[in-house]
């Protein structure tokens, strides 16, 4: 706010504030305190009748007693008077005249509030009463506004892309579905990544681009997941896997360093986690280092049994089944249990079977021989935070990827070849890097954050549809 700038002791001038009443006190008859808030700023007002009543030759003493009176916490009232800093350092303001109400608090403001319903039905009163609360949201939007200027100041062009489209494609998950009164007979579905809209766009020769936006995809809420979610993505024509993982490392040591010097220089309310950003990262080989940890040795994940040796595993190891054991289930079964766990620091996971990124370029391991992706993911705390990997540009081997892809279907999955998409593929895909990244969950680690819902304006899918539940009961 303008009244924090710094000002001289000496210079005497009118300034006019505005904001919420966060308390009031009384001292006397003839002298009053207000304490006003207003986007995390705080500013004490002084009102002494003697100082008023020289400047004001109609006021009396019974005016003075109906302002202060007529005042409420969580009131919006404008002050006007003379800057000046206390002795303990606050800011203060010497009024020149009786508050002004622009716009009266009709409900008793809490000085707590800890009743979870109440915080998430009125989230306005939360943000209000809780200082934390807010601040949280104020670093969230430093992080996205840090990660725009870090693509920016590289050379990389922002974008949006298409939300709604015929299909969504991009990334193995169940899309939400609508329509359109332009197409009454045609399902439109919700995108669940911007990826190959970003691609195409690479194609089309821009060589740098990112998108910083909202995806969806209809699966399960918990305290780490949000059917409606905010990712970015960019894609760099020419970068290979080791430049990818240094440029996210280069970033995620930044963005640490500037929320850390937002807490201390800003008075913002949070407790910051201790992890160590500095690079080079720790990598753990995802073949190798899950046979190592689970003392069993993994079939040629290429050969026709190998779905039942994976699972023959599983069951020898007494993991229980996911709900849909295609084979890719049960490798990410197996990598959650043995591996994402070692990551406590952050961590790589790499190489990882060639099946569990039909969209990544693949080779074979020179170690374990198996067919392997140019992929890496990145974990903290045992929870993915990147995801990046060389994009496949050969057409022949997307198609068949793809096609493998739909053998792993689980009931109710309509995901379908993207025609389109290959098509495009025709055209000729220079060789690209491609790097997503959960900007909720990025937030909740950089913040220390348990609960997705906390970094998100309003809470998850469910606060906001019960919200919507209770306006419709009134």
């Amino acid at each position: 706010m303008p009244f924090l700038s710094p000002f001289s002791r000496g210079v005497v001038r009118l300034l006019t504030f505005s904001g919420r009443v966060s308390s009031f006190r009384i001292a006397g008859s003839k002298l009053f305190f207000i304490d006003l808030v207003q986007d995390g700023c705080r500013v004490q007002g002084v009102c002494n009748f003697r100082r008023l009543s020289d400047s004001e030759s109609q006021l009396s003493l019974e005016d003075f007693k109906r302002c202060y009176h007529q005042l409420q916490r969580g009131d919006i009232l404008r002050l006007r008077g003379i800057p000046y800093r206390a002795d303990a350092g606050e800011i203060s303001v010497l009024l020149s005249e009786l508050p002004q109400i622009l716009s009266p608090c009709l409900h008793d403001l809490p000085t707590e509030l800890h009743d979870k319903q109440t915080r998430v039905r009125k989230r306005y009163v939360d943000l209000i009463v809780n200082s934390q609360t807010a601040d949280i949201l104020r670093v969230r939007a430093r992080i996205i506004s840090q990660i725009r200027h870090f693509f920016m100041r590289d050379g990389f062009m922002e974008v949006q892309t298409p939300i709604l489209a015929d299909s969504a494609g991009g990334a193995v998950a169940r899309a939400f579905e609508t329509s359109a009164t332009e197409f009454p007979n045609k399902r439109i579905a919700l995108r669940i990544a911007p990826e190959l809209w970003l691609k195409r766009l690479i194609l089309g020769g821009f060589d740098r681009v990112f998108e910083i936006g909202p995806s969806f995809r209809n699966e399960g809420l918990d305290s780490t997941h949000n059917p409606e979610f905010t990712t970015c993505e960019f894609y760099k024509a020419y970068a290979d896997i080791t430049e990818l993982k240094e440029i996210t490392e280069k970033l995620f040591s930044g963005l640490a360093m500037h929320v850390n010097q937002m807490v201390e220089n800003e008075s913002i309310n949070l407790t910051l986690p201790t992890n160590n950003y500095s690079h080079p990262y720790k990598t753990l080989n995802f073949i190798p280092s899950l046979e190592a940890a689970m003392n069993r040795q993994l079939p040629n994940l290429t050969s026709p049994d190998a779905h039942q040796k994976v699972y023959d595993i599983l069951q020898d190891l007494s993991i229980p089944s996911p709900l849909s054991p295609t084979l890719p289930q049960l490798l990410d079964r197996l990598s959650s249990t043995f591996l994402e766990p070692q990551c406590v620091i952050p961590t790589w996971i790499t190489n990882h079977p060639e099946c569990l990124s039909p969209l990544a370029k693949s080779f074979e391991d020179p170690t374990t021989k198996q067919q392997v992706s140019a992929r890496a993911e990145l974990f903290v705390n045992g929870q993915e935070i990147v995801n990046t990997y060389e994009e496949e540009n050969s057409p022949f081997e997307q198609r068949r990827k793809f096609i493998d892809q739909l053998s792993y279907r689980s009931s109710g999955d309509n995901t379908s070849i993207d025609e389109s998409y290959l098509e495009a593929l025709e055209w000729g895909l220079p060789p690209t890097g491609g790097w997503g990244c959960g900007i909720d969950r990025l937030c909740m680690l950089m913040m220390g954050v348990g609960r997705i819902g906390d970094v998100l304006s309003f809470g998850t899918l469910r606060n906001v549809v019960s919200l919507g539940q209770g306006q419709q009961s009134r």
